[in-house]
């Protein structure tokens, strides 16, 4: 009996100890392909870095030429940029700049929900010095039209670090933006943020098919200064025109910027749409619609007059113009 339970005892053991050794065996091989995973991770990692320096050091130093015949020369690929009302651009292909355009009371709201950690640089009183620019250690500055070589701004900035100047980027978007996708070495996010961009014009256009045809468009801006009709040169203007197809009015056309209550009666726009920049404009707004020569034109008497107060519709980019196209949806795709 005695001999029957020894051996039953050494059974068991002998069963435990195996059980034992298989567990550790298991552990061991674990602890080995996780090491093993782990240095394959970082391999990997590591190569894909030096697959992006490399990738940078075929692309940079880059020297080109701006459209005002300037020529810049990056060393490496820019990473602080200071872009004053091309922030809307950057971030289309993902890249925050280093400062953000302010008015001098507040920045591009449209924009907040992405640039609310980024600090504000007043143009209040004009473009800001260049000691003020020097103070972010921008190395890439963009300007989005000439009118800062006219007034000597780019000469002053190009000190600072490299400079690309836009002719008007705001009414050249597309190309504004795989330049930017080139400077930055980005093109193929370029690519992809106009590629949304055509497809939100399309949606747009397909929705406004019987509203659009052979119709005129007049946008008035207000501001402290006064009302003026806004081209199709740029900003909410260019998409109604150059996105949508809409025709532009004569009185547009003809060069009449400035509103005035005289020249209403000439006005032969089918949809007008108001943007009170701010609402700094609210003076001469109440005066527009309390005047019966205003009452009396078409658009007024067919209810075909929209009211708008977003800053989107005094900006360029892919954003902004978005924002444009889904409210002119909402005014007339009823």
């Amino acid at each position: 009996m005695k001999q029957i339970l020894s051996n039953k005892y050494k059974a068991i053991f002998r069963g435990v100890c195996t059980l034992a050794t298989l567990l550790l065996a298991i552990v061991f091989l674990t602890a080995c392909n996780s090491k093993t995973v782990a240095k394959e991770d970082t391999a990997n990692s590591t190569e894909a870095s030096l697959d992006t320096d490399a990738e940078e050091k075929d692309v940079y130093p880059m020297t080109v030429t701006d459209e005002l015949e300037n020529e810049i020369t990056l060393t490496t690929k820019p990473t602080k940029i200071f872009a004053p009302v091309m922030e809307d651009s950057l971030l289309a292909i993902g890249i925050k700049p280093i400062v953000q355009w302010s008015n001098g009371v507040k920045p591009q709201l449209y924009l907040q929900d992405q640039l609310s950690d980024v600090p504000e640089i007043s143009f209040a009183s004009g473009p800001p010095s260049a000691e003020a620019v020097m103070s972010y250690k921008p190395d890439l500055i963009l300007l989005h039209n000439s009118h800062y070589a006219d007034s000597g701004v780019y000469e002053k900035y190009a000190k600072i670090a490299p400079t690309y100047v836009f002719k008007n980027a705001p009414s050249d978007l597309y190309n504004s933006i795989k330049v930017l996708g080139q400077l930055v070495n980005e093109p193929e996010r370029a690519e992809q943020a106009l590629q949304r961009y055509q497809e939100k014009v399309h949606a747009a256009k397909t929705k406004l098919t019987s509203v659009m045809e052979g119709k005129k468009v007049a946008l008035i801006r207000f501001n402290a200064k006064g009302m003026f009709f806004m081209s199709d040169d740029y900003f909410g203007g260019y998409v109604l025109t150059n996105e949508l197809g809409f025709e532009q009015s004569n009185l547009v056309k003809n060069g009449a910027f400035e509103v005035s209550l005289e020249i209403l009666p000439e006005l032969d726009a089918d949809y007008i749409f108001l943007i009170n920049d701010g609402n700094l404009g609210d003076d001469f707004l109440k005066e527009l619609k309390e005047s019966s020569i205003w009452q009396s034109t078409a658009a007024v008497k067919n209810g075909q007059v929209y009211e708008a107060s977003g800053d989107h519709w005094l900006n360029g980019g892919v954003h902004a113009h978005g924002k444009v196209l889904e409210e002119v949806v909402g005014f007339l795709a009823q």
